[in-house]
């Protein structure tokens, strides 16, 4: 799950997006929750500058056809791949198979991201660790999603 949906103050303003959700709760209270934030696991800095994925999305940074780019101008699409490599390793350690990802984000989005303008446009497509999940059989869903990923999760258990 990501960090700041866990109230952790990992995003790039050093804020976080906590959600307060039975569910989490549940999780939280059965040990069933990893926590990783992709950008700060890759050695990034809290705060850091604003990124977004500049012509494309996760699957196109993974392909080598898009990058992602901080508002100044900066390349960190090395850090969001290592972050994403790191998630997955996680995945694959503790045996996931169902992440809660945080929306919009370059990284964790998994149906809408920014456009890459850093103007507040949303656009659909996937962030870069949510794509890599995807590719490698995890099913990825929001924080918007919670009871979904829920099911998924109970599902696998029967």
């Amino acid at each position: 799950m990501s960090a700041c949906l866990l109230g952790k103050k990992v995003r790039y303003d050093g804020g976080s997006l906590a959600v307060a959700n039975q569910v989490v709760e549940q999780w939280r209270a059965d040990g069933r929750i990893v926590s990783v934030c992709p950008e700060v696991e890759a050695g990034m800095s809290i705060p850091r500058k604003p990124a977004e994925i500049s012509e494309g999305c996760g699957e196109s940074v993974l392909s080598g056809d898009a990058d992602v780019i901080e508002r100044d101008g900066g390349r960190v699409t090395h850090e969001f791949l290592t972050g994403a490599s790191i998630a997955l390793d996680l995945c694959h350690k503790f045996n996931i198979d169902v992440a809660v990802l945080a929306e919009f984000s370059p990284s964790c989005g998994s149906s809408a991201i920014y456009d890459g303008s850093f103007s507040g446009k949303k656009m659909p497509g996937m962030g870069v660790t949510a794509a890599l999940l995807r590719q490698h059989g995890v099913q990825v869903f929001s924080q918007h999603e919670i009871e979904e990923a829920n099911k998924a999760i109970q599902q696998q258990s029967e």
